[in-house]
């Protein structure tokens, strides 16, 4: 099992981490919720759990829960920019449909 970030989502993240002014890396889970099931979320860790599992991608820490493990191996989390947007993009081979607003999706 293993998650992966890309140099722009690692980049973007490490940025975030150092204006904070601490944190280990990011949790990356899933929660249920939306049109489709399930819903991605993204939080700032400051100290990891026990059975946490964690990745490490261009330096930077992705941490994630046994829980949501099983909807996001293989994933990989990637930061773009598309004219005035930018956010993170989740390439996740488990997809199997998203809602149409794009919030949501179902493995």
């Amino acid at each position: 099992m293993a998650i992966s970030m890309t140099q722009a989502a690692a980049q973007h993240i490490q940025r975030s981490l150092d204006g904070r002014g601490k944190g280990e890396g990011i949790r990356l889970g899933v929660r249920t919720t939306g049109c489709s099931g399930l819903a991605y979320v993204l939080e700032f860790v400051d100290e990891t759990a026990g059975e946490d599992q964690v990745f490490e991608s261009h330096g930077v820490k992705v941490i994630i829960d046994p829980k949501s493990l099983v909807y996001l191996d293989g994933t990989e989390l990637d930061f773009v920019k598309e004219g005035l947007n930018e956010g993170f993009k989740f390439n996740n081979p488990n997809v199997r449909g998203e809602c149409g607003c794009g919030e949501s999706f179902n493995i």
